[in-house]
């Protein structure tokens, strides 16, 4: 018995393909959302690092969510 395993033209070659040329949105926004994060994270640094408010890892945390938030609804509106 001779088992011969063809994947051309089969659905998971379409998506291996089509995910590497189509850049999902989501990680574009996370893209520009580390670049928004890395000058407002700049900015605000000592600030955070003093730990008046929260702990410097959460505030990072926050503010990174908040940039790719942000990123999102630029990318949605652009």
């Amino acid at each position: 018995m001779e088992l011969i395993f063809n994947a051309s033209g089969l659905l998971l070659e379409d998506l291996v393909a089509g995910a590497s040329i189509y850049f999902p949105p989501l990680f574009k926004a996370v893209i520009v959302g580390f670049i928004i994060w890395l000058v407002v994270h700049r900015q605000l640094r000592d600030w955070m690092y003093a730990g008046d408010i929260w702990h410097p890892m959460l505030m990072d945390l926050s503010l990174f969510a908040l940039s790719v938030c942000l990123a999102l609804v630029i990318l949605v509106w652009w």
